[in-house]
């Protein structure tokens, strides 16, 4: 695919930030006693997935304040750095932030961000903790000793999808697919696997990020005579595009589902016309029954006067395993931080057991589906109408 101008851009400040970071790239920032613990928080807080972004913050704040905001007995400085929803933005950020001594950055959400993010804090030795990117390249061949991923996969997603739509005995699916390169990968990928289903592919439609109009795409997938409409988009453009396809009755006349298409906070914004009977994987929900999880959401209420996203339970739980690791270390020594990580087990995480994978710092853990119905005060919730363990989504490390 032809280079555009932007990512151009960014490529080149990310290489000259490698190139100026060669010069202090051993300073072993991390292992030395420090009067805080820093955190930089590298994530969209305006533009397309600015609503993300926010939710990313909402719940990375409440694990840092479930501990007194302390670690290794010092307070949590946090440097929150907004992406803009770009990745040029991104490094730019990364690089200031890094150059500043951080002990941990948090984030992105954009995989192209987070690839490029992976290549400072892996020559910085920095860890990272990713809790909403999905490309497997972050935890597969571009994998970094110093990144984890406690959150979803892309082959993760496709799997549930897939199976999803024989389940609900699809015959013929359309595409809409956000115009980047991990949504071009994912419909690739998903493609063939609905091939080997029986589940034909009526057509397609690329996306451009922050799509105004969605209206004539729409229209295109209705009338192609497929039964189900895979709609791939992300953060503002779910917005978008389910309230214009509210406005022509879409959810009655296609099963339209997508990766993180719909929660509660996106229902709000988008509307019982646009959301009710979306599917949706869901990367958390607020009901999972867990003693951890009913924690985490009293206290998100408690402090937001709201249920937590999927974002906002991801980005709790990834940030809060990985503190409550670095405290079981005792020490102030980052690469023993990582030793402990890459082989931790959360036994009370808000979905049950995630399990660190030494060879990959993938987490393994459950996948939830979900389907929008509605609630009280004509409010929108998700229903969790299948759960995929872990063993069906994952293959083994080799």
């Amino acid at each position: 695919m032809r280079q555009s101008r932007a990512t151009a851009v960014a490529c080149s400040a990310l290489a000259l930030a490698l190139a100026a970071g060669v010069s202090f790239s051993a300073t072993n920032v991390a292992a030395q006693p420090a009067d805080k613990f820093r955190i930089a928080g590298i994530i969209p807080l305006s533009g397309a997935w600015g609503i993300i972004g926010e939710n990313m913050r909402r719940g990375a704040t409440i694990a840092i304040e479930e501990r007194g905001s302390k670690v290794l007995g010092k307070p949590v400085e946090v440097m929150w750095e907004d992406t803009e929803t770009s990745t040029q933005v991104a490094v730019q950020k990364a690089t200031r932030a890094l150059s500043q001594g951080v002990h941990t950055v948090f984030g992105e959400v954009s995989s192209g961000s987070t690839l490029a993010i992976m290549k400072l804090t892996d020559q910085r030795k920095v860890p990272q903790i990713v809790t909403l990117s999905a490309d497997d390249r972050i935890t597969g061949a571009d994998k970094s000793r110093y990144t984890f991923r406690t959150s979803n996969t892309v082959s993760m997603e496709n799997t549930m999808i897939g199976e999803f739509a024989k389940r609900q005995s699809v015959k013929k699916l359309y595409g809409i697919v956000a115009d980047y390169q991990v949504g071009r990968d994912m419909w690739t990928a998903l493609k063939a696997d609905l091939a080997s289903k029986n589940i034909a592919v009526a057509g397609e439609e690329f996306a451009p990020i922050g799509s105004k109009d969605y209206s004539i795409m729409l229209d295109k997938a209705v009338k192609s005579g497929a039964d189900g409409l895979l709609l791939l988009v992300v953060g503002g453009d779910v917005v978008t595009s389910l309230k214009q396809g509210g406005e022509t009755g879409l959810p009655q006349k296609m099963k339209v589902m997508g990766t993180m298409l719909m929660d509660e906070t996106l229902g709000l914004a988008v509307g019982p016309t646009g959301s009710l009977g979306i599917n949706s994987t869901l990367r958390y929900h607020y009901t999972q029954d867990t003693p951890r999880n009913k924690k985490f959401v009293a206290a998100y209420q408690a402090k937001f006067n709201e249920l937590p996203s999927q974002y906002a339970g991801e980005a709790y739980d990834g940030l809060s395993w990985w503190l409550d690791t670095v405290e079981s270390t005792g020490v102030w020594d980052k690469e023993k931080w990582v030793d402990a990580f890459r082989s931790s087990v959360r036994q009370d995480s808000v979905e049950g057991v995630k399990r660190m994978r030494a060879c990959d710092n993938q987490a393994e853990q459950i996948g939830l589906f979900g389907t929008a119905i509605g609630g009280a005060n004509s409010s929108v919730t998700m229903k969790v109408v299948e759960t995929f363990q872990a063993g069906s989504l994952f293959k083994p490390c080799g």
